[in-house]
C-alpha cells in the first residue's frame, strides 16, 4: 500500500488540517499522485489573518539586528535540508540541475534580505530641512499584515523572494502557496518553525488561489497585498475588493530566478513613512530639544 504524505497548512506556528476537511492530490508529470495537500477555506484565511495580526506587534518592535539573525537562521536551516527540497522539486517536474540551482538561489536570497534588516532604515529615513524651530524626521514603519499570493509557477524561489522583504521590514504575512507546486511551501513552513521565528509572523495556506484570494483581499484587517503573475482577471478582482479599506496592492510580475529582482524596493513597498516634528529652542545661542 502506497500511503501518500498529507501536507498540512501552517497557521499561528502550528500545522492544523484545513477547517474544511478538504484536500486535493498533487500529481507528477505522469499523472501519478505524489501527495495529499489541504484545500484551505475562507475560515482558514480568517484564522491566518487573526494569527498574523496578533504576531505583528511584537515582530515589528523587535530590533532590526534580531530580525536579521532570525532570517539568517532560516537560511541555515534551509541549507541543512537541501536534499529534501531538491527531491520535492523533482517530484513536481523539475530537473535535478534546476532544482539544485533553485534551492541555492533561495538560500542566497534569504541571506541577502537578512543583511538588509538593519540597513534599510538608514536609506528610507531622513532628517528634513524645515523653516521653523523644529527637528523634522521621516522614518519607515512596517505596513502591518500583508497578504501574499506566491508565484504560482514556482515551487520555492517565488515564495521566498516575495516573503523575505515583507518580514524583513517588520510585517507579518498570510501567504497563499502555489496550487500546483505546493510541496516546498509547507516544507518551508517547517524551516520557519525551527528558525526562532515567532508564531504567526508567517502563515502559509495551500489550495485554490481563485477561491482564497478574494477573501484575503476584502479582509478589513489586512493592510496590503503582494501579487505576482496572478493573471489580469484575478489581479483586477483583488484590486477592486481592496478598495473598501484602502488596502495597498503591489503587483510585481517578475522572473524571480533573476538576481536583479531583489532589493530594497521590495522592502519599501510595504513600509509607511512617518514624519515627526520635534520642537527645539534657543538657549544662550545653543540649540536644545525638549
Amino acid at each position: 500500500m502506497n500511503i501518500l504524505k498529507t501536507y498540512k497548512i501552517y497557521i499561528g506556528g502550528q500545522f492544523p488540517r484545513t477547517e474544511s476537511g478538504r484536500f486535493y492530490a498533487v500529481k507528477d508529470q505522469d499523472g501519478k499522485a505524489i501527495a495529499n495537500v489541504c484545500l484551505s477555506s475562507k475560515k482558514d484565511i480568517r484564522n491566518a489573518v487573526q494569527a498574523a495580526r496578533k504576531a505583528f506587534g511584537s515582530w515589528s518592535e523587535r530590533s532590526a539586528f534580531n530580525r536579521g539573525q532570525i532570517l539568517y537562521r532560516m537560511a541555515e536551516m534551509l541549507e541543512g535540508r537541501k536534499a529534501q527540497f531538491v527531491e520535492e522539486l523533482m517530484q513536481q517536474g523539475q530537473s535535478l540541475e534546476h532544482s539544485k540551482i533553485e534551492i541555492e538561489s533561495c538560500i542566497e536570497r534569504i541571506v541577502y534580505y537578512a543583511g538588509w534588516c538593519d540597513k534599510y532604515q538608514q536609506i528610507l529615513s531622513s532628517v528634513n530641512p524645515v523653516n521653523s524651530s523644529h527637528f523634522n524626521f521621516s522614518v519607515a514603519e512596517p505596513t502591518g499584515v500583508v497578504g501574499v499570493l506566491a508565484e504560482q509557477s514556482s515551487g520555492l524561489i517565488g515564495l521566498v523572494s516575495q516573503l523575505m522583504p515583507v518580514i524583513a521590514g517588520g510585517n507579518s504575512a498570510v501567504l497563499i502557496a502555489s496550487e500546483q507546486l505546493p510541496l516546498c511551501a509547507i516544507t518551508f513552513a517547517e524551516v520557519l518553525e525551527t528558525s526562532d521565528l515567532p508564531a504567526g509572523v508567517v502563515n502559509i495556506l495551500t489550495g485554490s488561489a481563485i477561491e482564497m484570494l478574494p477573501t484575503l483581499a476584502e479582509h478589513m484587517d489586512v493592510n496590503a497585498l503582494f501579487l505576482s503573475n496572478a493573471g489580469k482577471g484575478l489581479t483586477t478582482e483583488a484590486q477592486l475588493l481592496a478598495v473598501d479599506n484602502v488596502k495597498r496592492v503591489v503587483v510585481k510580475d517578475e522572473d524571480w530566478t533573476k538576481e536583479s529582482n531583489q532589493g530594497i524596493r521590495y522592502i519599501s513597498s510595504f513600509q509607511e513613512i512617518k514624519t515627526t516634528w520635534h520642537p527645539i529652542e534657543q538657549i544662550g545661542g545653543a540649540t536644545s530639544s525638549y
